[in-house]
């Protein structure tokens, strides 16, 4: 067999492992019907001084966090701090300029500051044999994170542990000790998929999520140097299937030596994409507070929602620009989002 039939056997077998992984198909997100189009109220443009809605038509209490989307409707999570990384609370829509394609929306149906809402948490611990020497600090570190994060009666989380190829060993669950025991069971060794375990964990697991009427806050937690030699497919790709399945990555990076490398700017590249953040602790204590900085973002984030103008059902990847007006301040947000191929629900 040449080299080109065996990357093909090798790809096509990924494949068949990535599908039995779960047993739920993978489909389209469920969407209720169109918006009343006579009910619309114009948008304004993006430019300073003005709303991106009519004054008064926009919700802002942070008591309020159930959003049903329409299919022609987006939902923008992000969150707002300054320059030393602090979260800034009670920002209102005046407060913004968003762009979509270029163009300002053609109305914004909601904003919230969400400090509430229900939390979808994977957990994607590398287990390869490049980390071996921190695995232990980084499973008592990992499940720390949970029993502080997780709030049984609302939130739920899966672990995920990856070298050659991803191992779900604690499927969606709101069972601390069932999580714990995930975290505890993996072992290290072998290679590093690192691209196919983060796209295996949003088509097969947040994917899925998006379906529900539930609205819920979708997070990657990624403990990893960064490094991938076994992939079948490409970072673009992870990123992508994150951007479909609206799933924002933090990513904790386990290389603590001095001299930065290239898993550190795909560490970067796969949270600054999807809105989320990267974290480069120089000692293993310093671990814990990564994972206290994640905490506090992740139940302190805001949420829009808008119609773009000129919508189309093409499938198509539109780019997103938000910016807060106050330069003091900075704004992550994902860099885009992939729009439904029909005005129905599949």
């Amino acid at each position: 067999m040449n080299q080109s039939s065996t990357s093909w056997t090798r790809r096509w077998g990924w494949w068949i492992t990535c599908a039995l992984l779960v047993t739920v198909p993978v489909t389209a997100k469920a969407v209720k019907k169109k918006a009343d189009q006579a009910q619309a109220q114009p948008a304004q443009a993006g430019a300073k001084g003005q709303t991106l809605a009519q004054p008064g038509q926009v919700p802002t209490d942070v008591n309020t966090p159930t959003i049903h989307l329409n299919v022609n409707e987006v939902e923008l999570i992000f969150t707002v701090t300054n320059r030393q990384g602090r979260y800034i609370p009670n920002l209102k829509l005046s407060d913004f300029a968003l762009l979509d394609d270029r163009r300002a929306p053609q109305r914004v149906t909601s904003f919230h500051q969400q400090i509430n809402l229900p939390l979808r948490v994977g957990l994607l611990i590398d287990t390869s044999t490049s980390i071996r020497s921190r695995f232990q600090f980084e499973q008592h570190a990992a499940i720390d994170f949970l029993l502080q994060i997780l709030r049984p009666r609302s939130d739920r989380a899966f672990v995920m542990g990856f070298d050659v190829t991803p191992n779900v060993t604690a499927n969606w669950t709101n069972d601390l000790d069932a999580l714990e025991s995930g975290v505890n069971d993996l072992s290290p060794g072998g290679g590093t998929a690192l691209y196919d375990a983060v796209y295996t964990a949003c088509r097969y697991k947040m994917l899925p999520e998006s379906r529900g009427r539930e609205p819920v806050r979708k997070a990657i937690i990624l403990i990893s140097d960064g490094n991938d030699n076994q992939s079948r497919v490409y970072l673009s790709e992870a990123i992508q299937e994150c951007e479909r399945s609206g799933t924002i990555i933090y990513a904790v990076s386990t290389n603590w030596t001095p001299s930065r490398g290239p898993g550190d700017k795909v560490m970067t590249e796969l949270a600054d994409d999807t809105g989320g953040q990267a974290f480069f602790p120089d000692i293993e204590e310093n671990m814990s507070k990564s994972f206290a900085s994640i905490e506090t973002e992740l139940r302190s984030q805001y949420a829009l929602t808008y119609t773009p103008a000129d919508f189309k059902y093409d499938g198509s990847f539109h780019t997103v620009y938000l910016y807060c007006y106050d330069r003091r301040y900075h704004v992550r947000v994902q860099k885009g989002y992939f729009a439904p191929r029909s005005a129905t629900a599949e």
